[in-house]
Parts: structure tokens; sequence; C-alpha cells
């Protein structure tokens, strides 16, 4: 086993690629670290799920740790990764320190998804009925904890350009410490493009999204409240069917077939619902990172209506393909015409493959992202004595976080 080339990933969950854009994303990452000949062991405190993927059936170590227990320390020690990836701060919060302690050579990676504290500072500020202001932020503890762990870790990916953006100009974070990793797909071909259904071929319009994420749940009672009654009055046949694994009581009680507002719950393929589908509507009213419901519509060819959040840094300067609002009645009025006129669907449609083709082609970033790695690992030392701050939090930690935690584990012991 090459000693340089082990990687253990700790998870705040397993990974769930048919569930969430971020399961779709971690299993990305771990297909690079696998191509560059990486041993791969992912760990996580979470209880198995009935819709995980199976790990081991991929090559990869699958191994169940526990929070606040020192039997991590024996296990980390052993196992001595060269490369350690936290998915989200939280996780880093519980296992940093320990992994700093035990393997203090090991490279510290953070994958943030989307940045926890913009998601939450623009959700109080839509629940307070207001616009969300860059100052929401620094009133949030969350991105106190958040730029904490990205400063105490070596390399922090970001999906986003526009959270590049903020990191750098608002929490004025070293460049050093950041790298854009969007989602990393493979490109769409021309044949791929004919063997899709048809504007004719396709029906209804289709919201997706994981249940257990606020903003899917608020985009779905703002379609049913505000948008779908509107579109409902234009195009009397039309349909809505609304997707997403794990949809609670709540939402279960929104079906109402008569209206052709359909829950259908967890979707087995989800690309296969999309492609059948004419329109996705994602009217999302906040939230951050990436859409992975939006690429996922642009992969399969159905033109998409959603907000400026909803959209943000996902095309760059290249045109969206549908539509971006932000108004309820323009949504509406924007989703009845894209869906009837089949030349403005048509040219929608190839619109959102040449984002796809231009932006997320994981052959654009995987060489760089890996070169990085190794660079960053041979030069370990200097890197991080150019974070002084990043050491410092990480000295505090070990203090602090450390003792907590040898508390509680006391604790339970009693």
């Amino acid at each position: 086993m090459n000693k340089l080339r082990k990687l253990l990933i700790i998870g705040f969950v397993w990974p769930e690629p048919n569930s969430s854009a971020a399961g779709g994303r971690m299993m990305q990452l771990i297909s690079i670290f696998q191509e560059q000949g990486f041993d791969v062991t992912f760990a996580s405190p979470a209880l198995d799920s009935d819709f995980m993927i199976d790990l081991t059936a991929l090559g990869i170590e699958k191994k169940t740790i526990a929070l606040n227990c020192s039997s991590f320390d024996n296990y980390i020690k052993e196992l001595n990764p060269s490369v350690v990836l936290f998915d989200r701060f939280m996780i880093e919060e519980q296992f940093g320190w320990r992994v700093s302690e035990n393997c203090p050579d090991a490279l510290r990676i953070l994958d943030t998804e989307d940045l926890h504290c913009l998601r939450h500072a623009r959700q109080k500020a839509f629940k307070e009925n207001r616009n969300f202001v860059v100052k929401d932020l620094f009133s949030e503890e969350i991105a106190k904890r958040e730029i904490a762990s990205i400063l105490r870790c070596d390399l922090s990916l970001i999906i986003s350009e526009f959270e590049m953006e903020l990191l750098e100009s608002v929490f004025k974070i070293d460049t050093a410490l950041l790298y854009y990793l969007p989602f990393l797909l493979e490109p769409i071909s021309k044949q791929m493009l004919d063997e899709l259904p048809s504007f004719d071929e396709r029906a209804d319009f289709i919201f997706i999204g994981n249940f257990l994420h606020e903003p899917n749940w608020n985009t779905v009672q703002y379609l049913k409240e505000s948008i779908w009654p509107l579109i409902k009055k234009q195009l009397p046949d039309a349909v809505l069917n609304i997707y997403g694994a794990y949809p609670s009581q709540k939402v279960l009680q929104l079906h109402h077939p008569k209206s052709g507002f359909c829950i259908m719950g967890r979707a087995d393929n989800a690309q296969k619902v999309v492609r059948k589908a004419r329109m996705v509507l994602a009217p999302i009213r906040f939230g951050a990172g990436l859409k992975g419901k939006l690429v996922e519509a642009m992969e399969v060819g159905t033109p998409s209506i959603t907000t400026t959040i909803g959209a943000e840094a996902m095309n760059g300067k290249l045109p969206w393909n549908g539509f971006i609002i932000d108004d309820a009645e323009d949504i509406a009025k924007a989703a009845v015409g894209l869906y009837q006129d089949k030349n403005s669907w048509n040219e929608a449609q190839l619109k959102g493959i040449e984002i796809i083709n231009t932006r997320y082609l994981k052959d654009n970033f995987a060489t760089d992202f890996v070169k990085m790695i190794f660079y960053i690992q041979s030069n370990l030392q200097s890197h991080r004595n150019n974070n002084f701050i990043g050491s410092m939090l990480q000295y505090h930690t070990m203090r602090s976080t450390k003792y907590m935690s040898k508390w509680i584990e006391a604790k339970n012991k009693n």
C-alpha cells in the first residue's frame, strides 16, 4: 500500500448520491483520488441509511467511528493517512484536533459543500422579511465556527465562485487556503444530445430536492402558494411533480392531484424523472453553493426557471437554459411561455449543454487539483508557517475542544 496515497474521508453522513447533490459531489471527489491510486477509507459517526451507496463495492473501506471517543485516536494512528478530507466544517470541529494530534503530517482538506454561514444568514433575513446584507454574516455564530474551520485546514474546497470572492474579500482568507472546485462532470456529446427526449416527447413540470434541506421545503411551499396556481390557470392540463428524499408529513399533505400538484417522494432515478419532464421549476429564495438539481436538469436537456439565488455562480457569463426571475407572477408567465414554445425550448436546452461543457468538465479541474494536493504535501511546513492564524486557532482548539471532548467521554463512561 502506498503510504503517500492513503486518503481518509470523515463524513457527516454516508454518501447518498441519489438523495442529494452533496452525495453526488462526494462521489466525484472520491473518483479523483481513486484515479490517482489513493487507497480510500470513508469513516462516519452517522447511522447507516437505507439509501447509502455501497462503498465496499467501489473498493472503498467503510469504517464507523464514534464522537467524543479516544478509540478514533488509535484508529487514525494505525491507518496513518497522508490526506484527511473533512466533509463539512462540523466534522472538522469534532475530529480535526484528533487528526492534528495523531497524524500531524497528514494534509487536512475541508470540503465545505456550500458556505453554511451564508445559507443560514440568507434564511434568517428571508424569515425576517428583508434583504440579506453582507454584515448579516458577522452576527452569525456559525460564521465564526465555519471560518475558523477553514483557517485550521491546509486547504478548503469551495464549490462556488461567489463564495470564493466572499471568503477573500469579506473574511480576508488567504487565497492559498482556498481552492475552487465545482461539480465535476463528463462532457455531453452531440450523440448524447440527439438521444435525449424531444420537446414533443416530454410533458409536465418538475421540482426535485432533498427535503431535509430547508431551502427545498421553502421552495415547494412557494410553488404551491404563489406560482403553481397562476401556471395552472393558463395550462389546465399541466402537472407539477415534486420529487425528493425524506419528505415529512407536512410535505406529503401538500399532495393535491386535482390541482396538478403531486408529491411523488423519493425518485429511484433522479435523472430519469427529470429527463421526462419538459421543464424544471426551482424558485429558490435562499441558499448557497451550486444547485445540483439545476446542473442535473442541464445534463438531461431540461430547461429550468430559477431565481437569482438559484442560479448564483452557476452559468458565469453564459446565458441560462431558461430564465432567471425573482417575481412569482413573472416566473409563472415565463414558465407558461417556454412550456409552449418549441423553438425557445430547444434553444434553452442547448444553452444548458453549453454551460455543462464549458464550466463543469471534470477534465478541466481534476489534474490541477491533484497537482495542488501534491504541491502542498511536499511544502507542508512552509504552507502552514504562512498560515499563522490557522496554527493559532489549532493551538486553542486543541486546548478547548480537546478537553471538552475528553470530559464528555469520561462522563459517558460513568
